[in-house]
């Protein structure tokens, strides 16, 4: 569709663009060719033409990626994402009709926050999203890789000693090293080196997930074991879903910053349509992410956060156990 083809050009190009604007075009396309999200939007009684503000948009539960098939017009997917879950688990699925956005999206908000990734080697313990196939986080890691012009292999499953070598080569060769993993890959390896390896300067990214291979633990305690064993001064970490095609970043204490896609808000914690009270402490986090042009731009996630003036936020816990990136905590 046309509509599609300009609005991915908008997000690819270098300069500014107004970001409500833009949402509300966008919400006004899926409002009308994303069959699933329009009859959300009829159920509730809502006239696309008379929302005026990002607050007064109705966000689609994230529990839809699951039972239906979100997609904005009709198109042959060059790629599904799913997921991570058991056989006995409902997997949501978030079909995409072409890598080249996500990939130019994500590189952009990666290089916003953290420099070239030419500068980088990107050295990733991911095993169950690999073994598992089909993750987002997966495929954007592996553009990463091959963007950075790397020698390095880029991917290990439990295979340390490898993972390590490349470290120290890397380093050797003046490059800066990201080591991205899954939360309980990355406590596995502070374990076995216990302090004892240099990682001076080496960016640690946890990207949030026990996966039922360890008992779930709150950041504090995750990061504080983490920098102990990796002997850095804090931890990074990733916020980022199956269900989105943007990602937000923390550089540590646990506050992330949205992507230039990306906006957050909070809903009432009772009342999932009420987003008006700007200033409370905490609620559900709705985002809008304008690279969702294929499914829905505007998810209603189970996360609980707490927004700050400067569009910074906190992911404080979750409504129950479900799959995301960049979150640790359950609610106590």
């Amino acid at each position: 569709m046309e509509f599609k083809t300009q609005h991915a050009s908008l997000l690819a190009q270098p300069q500014p663009f107004d970001f409500l604007s833009t949402a509300l075009a966008l919400f006004r396309f899926q409002a009308q060719h994303n069959l699933i999200y329009k009859n959300y939007l009829q159920n509730l009684h809502v006239n696309p033409e008379e929302v005026q503000a990002l607050e007064q948009i109705p966000f689609l539960p994230i529990e839809f990626f699951k039972e239906q098939e979100v997609v904005t017009g009709t198109f042959s997917p060059e790629t599904v994402f799913y997921s991570s879950g058991t056989t006995l688990q409902a997997r949501s699925r978030h079909l995409v009709s072409s890598l080249e956005l996500y990939h130019r999206v994500s590189e952009r908000i990666f290089e916003s926050f953290y420099g070239p990734l030419q500068d980088y080697v990107v050295l990733a313990l991911l095993p169950s999203y690999l073994e598992q196939g089909g993750s987002s986080l997966v495929a954007m890691v592996d553009h990463f890789i091959k963007r950075s012009g790397q020698e390095e292999e880029g991917f290990y499953l439990r295979n340390h000693a490898q993972l390590l070598q490349a470290l120290r080569q890397a380093r050797a060769r003046g490059k800066k090293v990201l080591l991205m993993g899954v939360s309980y890959a990355l406590l596995d390896l502070a374990e076995e080196l216990k302090g004892q390896e240099d990682f001076a300067g080496v960016t640690v990214m946890e990207t949030g997930g026990m996966k039922g291979r360890r008992r779930e633990m709150i950041r504090e305690e995750l990061h504080a074991q983490l920098t102990k064993g990796f002997n850095v001064p804090s931890i990074h970490s990733e916020y980022g879903m199956t269900e989105l095609l943007s990602q937000g970043y923390s550089k540590g204490e646990g506050i992330f910053w949205p992507g230039y896609t990306m906006r957050i808000l909070l809903r009432d914690l009772n009342d999932p349509f009420d987003m008006s009270n700007s200033t409370r402490s905490s609620g559900g986090i709705n985002v809008v992410d304008l690279a969702n042009v294929d499914s829905c731009a505007f998810i209603e996630t189970k996360d609980i956060g707490r927004l700050h003036p400067d569009g910074s936020f906190e992911v404080l816990g979750r409504f129950d156990n479900s799959d995301i990136r960049g979150c640790n905590l359950l609610l106590s």
